[in-house]
């Protein structure tokens, strides 16, 4: 199981960009030059992967990721600075939420160590992809899953851990604010299950969702608790947040709540802005009180939601400069850009002779 393709070293070519219209650059893929393969049997522990060019694999039709949906991924990105530097933005989190999520999917997982090591190795390889200051970043995909035939029972023979990067631009690129349908037929997660986790059996199932909210001229879709059907959980890929006043709520990490790091980076600078912040159940009707909305994610950022729509009836929220959401995703750009200094430690350089 890995790609037809030999190893090549991680030294960065001396062409500085690739040949890519920075301005048009939307978020989806973009095939790059090279990405990063490690694999482990079962009973072992994953060792040092090579950097190689960027090819398909070859994958058993009985493998346990396309049987089985033995798969996580995660996201993560890369950001070249004004003064020249390449940064990225708390990948050992990231390293550990892949871990949690593994644990839970019954497979081994690359330690934080060698998980970030991969990242930065992936980031040197693809350094010309890394778009200019402002004109986008390195979507940096991590990946992995039970690679090896599987029909019935444990064990899965082997395992494979990859990171693959490519240049995105904004998410939502309408800077109004988002218009979000609020669903009330399908769920996303339901408790025990794996919403809390990055698996890739939580995405496909909810994409019916998501046409049909596109379709009807809505930017994304805001999901209610399985368990009552009336109680706001997350959007198709973002946390939520809800203000009124001095206090911010978000719905609580419970198993049903992907723990996201941006989410958890949010928290801390809206409490150093002088609010309250409460992590809790957050009943549609809190919702639909409040003052302003937004919700926060790798791919997000910090997005301003305009309005929900639920059963046909539209709430709007504040929007605009002034918003909190406005402050916190410049404040969160200054960091990941290095345009500030980052007193927190939440940004990793990557060290231009990184060789894993």
């Amino acid at each position: 199981m890995a790609p037809s393709a030999q190893p090549v070293p991680t030294s960065v070519s001396d062409e500085k960009y690739a040949n890519v219209k920075w301005e048009e650059l939307g978020f989806g893929f973009v095939r790059t030059d090279n990405m990063y393969v490690a694999k482990c049997k079962h009973g072992e522990s994953f060792q040092e992967g090579t950097v190689v060019p960027y090819a398909d694999f070859q994958i058993s039709p009985c493998s346990a990721v396309l049987n089985y949906g033995q798969g996580l991924y995660e996201g993560l990105k890369a950001y070249r600075t004004e003064d020249g530097r390449i940064m990225i933005f708390r990948p050992d989190q990231n390293g550990l939420r892949l871990q949690a999520g593994a644990k839970r999917l019954c497979m081994p997982y690359p330690s934080v160590d060698q998980f970030v090591s991969a990242v930065k190795q992936v980031v040197l390889a693809n350094k010309k992809w890394i778009p200019p200051p402002g004109k986008g970043t390195l979507y940096i995909r991590p990946i992995l899953f039970g690679s090896g035939p599987i029909l019935g029972s444990l064990p899965v023979p082997e395992y494979t851990f990859s990171v693959f990067a490519c240049p995105v631009g904004r998410f939502h690129k309408d800077n109004s604010g988002l218009n979000l349908k609020i669903e009330d037929k399908f769920r996303r997660a339901f408790p025990s299950g794996t919403g809390g986790v990055k698996s890739i059996t939580n995405y496909s199932p909810v994409w019916i969702t998501l046409a049909e909210a596109k379709a009807q001229g809505f930017s994304d879709v805001l999901f209610l608790d399985a368990a009552t059907g009336k109680n706001v959980e997350e959007l198709f890929a973002s946390n939520i947040f809800i203000v009124k006043g001095n206090v911010v709520s978000t719905p609580e990490i419970s198993g049903t709540i992907l723990p996201g790091v941006t989410r958890k980076s949010i928290i801390e600078l809206t409490r150093d802005f002088g609010y309250k912040v409460e992590e809790r159940v957050v009943p549609l009707e809190d919702l639909l009180d409040s003052e302003e909305v937004f919700c926060t994610g790798t791919a997000a950022i910090v997005t301003t939601i305009a309005s929900v729509t639920f059963k046909d009836k539209k709430t709007g929220f504040k929007t605009g400069e002034k918003t909190l959401a406005a402050k916190l995703f410049a404040t969160l750009m200054d960091i990941q850009m290095g345009r500030v200094e980052d007193k927190k430690g939440w940004t990793v350089e990557v060290d231009r002779c990184h060789q894993g």
